[in-house]
């Protein structure tokens, strides 16, 4: 198996998940969040899907976009919905 061919692992997962949670959290698009982070939209699209990893200076730029700390983005989905729904109230 080529490892492009690698099903993404757990980090790359929690990545997207929160991306895109914390993204719509704040009401941004994908080419919003992409000009706030100096990506291209097609790159946050890739990174939400999955389909491409990213750098631990990518993530640190995400966070930074997103007003949040980088283990944010890496934090347990279960962890994520909680802290999110506690804010919420």
């Amino acid at each position: 198996m080529d490892k492009n061919d690698q099903p993404a692992g757990e980090a790359r997962h929690r990545v997207a998940e929160n991306l895109r949670r914390l993204r719509k959290e704040r009401g941004l698009s994908q080419e919003a969040m992409a000009e706030l982070a100096d990506f291209h939209r097609t790159y946050v699209s890739q990174l939400e899907r999955c389909i491409t990893n990213i750098s631990l200076d990518g993530l640190e730029r995400l966070a930074h976009a997103l007003n949040v700390d980088v283990l944010d983005l890496l934090a347990r989905l279960e962890a994520a919905t909680d802290t999110a729904d506690q804010q919420r109230q």
